[in-house]
């Protein structure tokens, strides 16, 4: 079996390990959503991961909802990532961007306008603003004659993404947003061509990537998806013939990686009883698999391909607080805690500022 720090190839992208850096929103944009220089040296220092797939990105005004948050869908945000991409590769790494729409969880006060899903549902809790927190609002269903401008939102963002130059994209289909929120059933009640059957919930996903892949290539085109459970209020009644319809209509695309969060019922952030869906989903996508969620050690990571469960690991706030993270755990080395507090604030502090190994062995 290969080891973590072997390299891999996904898609048109050769990783020099498979130590992936999952999506991390960071919230160091400009209220404009522009991408901000203190960014650069963010990914910079990261740029030892086999690949960085950049933070949540948005692909339109409507569908960005999240303070701070960087986007692609302007000439200036363009320009401004240029110079991320560019470190990134002149440190020797690889960078693609996860294109996400917020759905649900966007709130009017950051986009001034309603939120969109599937259907009239809303998420509980509370809802990150510039105003502070306020409660989520019930999004309105999109109708059929907006679908079309929202694929021209996704191959926007990506003709955007490879003129910034990033590597690929990511579409981020996870996690209780807008894709998310078409393909599970709690969320999704609509009764056209997009609700109903399993095949017509995965419709928007499989049509999503297929814009991006007409732009990118298959070779440059990946999804994050979160079969198992609960994610931000959206879940599904029978998530197993779901997300191997899914993962199917994927393998037949000829995406270049499939990355799964799947937590367990000891997750940190998140956690459900619900089991992990990745064996079923290998059995039908043979590509290759990225699994995401709690996975802290090089052990953990080691085992899941051993068992041959999946070709890699992508590591989330581990690789928030360790930018050496594929050096630290090859090495058996300490691991950086994570400061909660600074996860979405602005400025270096818990951004730029956590020491490297040899920083701290000097």
């Amino acid at each position: 079996m290969p080891s973590l720090f072997d390299p891999i190839q996904l898609g048109a992208i050769s990783a020099p390990n498979r130590v992936i850096m999952a999506p991390l929103t960071r919230g160091r944009g400009t209220k404009d959503h522009v991408p901000t220089e203190i960014m650069i040296e963010y990914y910079r220092q990261r740029a030892s991961a086999g690949l960085i797939i950049s933070e949540a990105t948005g692909i339109s005004r409507q569908g960005l909802g999240w303070p701070f948050a960087p986007g692609l869908w302007s000439d200036e945000q363009v320009e401004k990532w240029k110079p991320i991409t560019k470190a990134v590769h002149d440190a020797g790494g690889r960078i693609v961007a996860q294109l996400w729409h917020m759905g649900r969880q966007v709130h009017s006060s950051v986009t001034g306008e309603q939120p969109v899903s599937s259907s009239a549902t809303a998420t509980d809790g509370q809802a990150h603003t510039y105003e502070g927190k306020k409660p989520f609002e019930t999004a309105r269903p999109l109708s059929l004659d907006e679908i079309p401008a929202l694929l021209d939102d996704y191959e926007r963002a990506t003709r955007n993404a490879l003129a910034a130059g990033f590597d690929g994209v990511q579409v981020h289909g996870a996690n209780g947003y807008l894709i998310d929120e078409f393909l599970r059933d709690n969320a999704n009640f609509r009764d056209d061509q997009y609700g109903g059957s399993v095949e017509n919930r995965i419709r928007l996903m499989v049509e999503v990537v297929e814009r991006v892949v007409s732009v990118a290539g298959k070779d440059r085109t990946s999804i994050r998806l979160s079969p198992n459970g609960d994610s931000q209020g959206v879940n599904d009644s029978d998530p197993a013939p779901l997300f191997t319809a899914a993962a199917k209509a994927l393998d037949e695309i000829g995406i270049s990686f499939l990355e799964l969060r799947e937590p367990g019922p000891e997750g940190t952030f998140g956690r459900t009883d619900v089991p992990k869906l990745s064996p079923e989903i290998r059995k039908v996508f043979k590509g290759p698999l990225i699994l995401n969620s709690d996975y802290v050690t090089a052990e953990e990571a080691q085992a899941v391909i051993d068992a041959g469960t999946a070709d890699a690991v992508s590591f989330g706030r581990t690789f928030l607080a360790n930018p050496d993270l594929p050096a630290r755990l090859k090495a058996g080395a300490p691991l950086n805690p994570m400061n909660p507090a600074t996860m979405y604030s602005q400025g270096p502090e818990g951004y730029t500022d956590y020491p490297a190994l040899e920083t701290q062995d000097a």
